[in-house]
């Protein structure tokens, strides 16, 4: 799959009813050896801003579930290893906000400090995708990832 293919397959996850996070995930899964199931239950808990409490932007935790797959420390002492990944999570999250002006859930959405934390998502109708940038989330998200992996030579 090209890049441009994988960004609109995120896009057209998140618009079938998955959420932000599984969408950005379900879309370069593959690249990692994953199944499309085991992507959706690696990314669940993050939609909504990480299990809908509207803090970091789920499209934006799923790149970053990614970024992991590709720089990590698989040895607790490996200070190198956590330090390539944190460096690679700051650099998109800074693209994200560049693009987006925040990470958060509750900022992009235009939620204020009363909003009530509820555990039931809204249904996706047409007004939720009228009035939501989630897909937009989305489509930025896995564009971003996409730019990574075409300079790391690996799409």
């Amino acid at each position: 799959m090209t890049k441009e293919e994988r960004i609109q397959k995120a896009v057209a996850l998140f618009k079938e009813g998955y959420n932000c996070s599984q969408s950005v995930v379900g879309a370069y899964a593959d690249m990692y050896g994953f199944t499309f199931e085991q992507a959706l239950h690696m990314a669940a808990s993050f939609g909504g801003g990480i299990g809908r409490m509207r803090e970091i932007c789920g499209a934006a935790c799923g790149m970053f579930l990614l970024a992991g797959l590709e720089r990590c420390a698989v040895d607790g002492a490996d200070r190198e290893g956590k330090a390539a990944n944190y460096k690679l999570v700051q650099e998109l999250a800074e693209k994200f906000k560049e693009e987006c002006g925040t990470i958060r859930c509750s900022e992009l959405l235009g939620l204020s400090k009363k909003e009530p934390i509820v555990a039931t998502p809204d249904a996706r109708t047409a007004q939720y995708y009228a009035k939501r940038p989630c897909a937009r989330m989305v489509e930025t998200a896995a564009r971003i990832w996409g730019d990574f992996l075409e300079n790391e030579g690996k799409l």
